[in-house]
């Protein structure tokens, strides 16, 4: 894996909670496009996974696919208002880290949310542990916090 793939897994995320948000503004079945963001960028389906978002305060940590879809969504989890479900206008990342030694690859920095039709966005520190799978970058371990 190169810092180009990761840079490049980093974009489809956050198209993706983009793309949840656009979806269910225009009144489509955003659950299945928040189920195929979670397949395609979470390693849940093959593995132990680890997720502290970055808005919680009652239930901490979504470890399992249902608490991380409640998340994204809403539903599940009484806190839960749908992180993607916002919407974003724009996510863009502001600084990059990256440490890949023999089969670990660890991507930390910074993103900068755009809230649409606001203007006070939301600076957001972020650790994502990546795995290959299939050939395919997913999230192990996502740590998020507000700054």
């Amino acid at each position: 894996m190169s810092s180009n793939q990761i840079e490049h897994f980093l974009n489809s995320w956050k198209d993706g909670v983009i793309e949840i948000g656009r979806i269910h503004l225009e009144g489509g079945d955003y659950q299945k496009s928040a189920e195929h963001f979670l397949s395609t960028h979470y390693a849940f389906e093959n593995e132990e996974v680890l997720f502290k978002p970055t808005f919680t305060k009652e239930v901490i940590f979504r470890n399992s696919k249902e608490l991380a879809l409640s998340y994204f969504i809403g539903g599940e989890v009484s806190e839960d208002k749908g992180f993607a479900l916002k919407p974003w206008e724009e996510i863009r990342l502001v600084e990059l880290n990256i440490i890949e030694e023999n089969n670990l690859m660890v991507a930390m920095g910074t993103l900068n949310f755009k809230p649409l039709k606001f203007k006070e966005n939301t600076l957001i520190a972020f650790t994502f542990l990546l795995i290959d799978t299939d050939n395919s970058l997913k999230i192990k371990v996502h740590h998020s916090s507000p700054i």
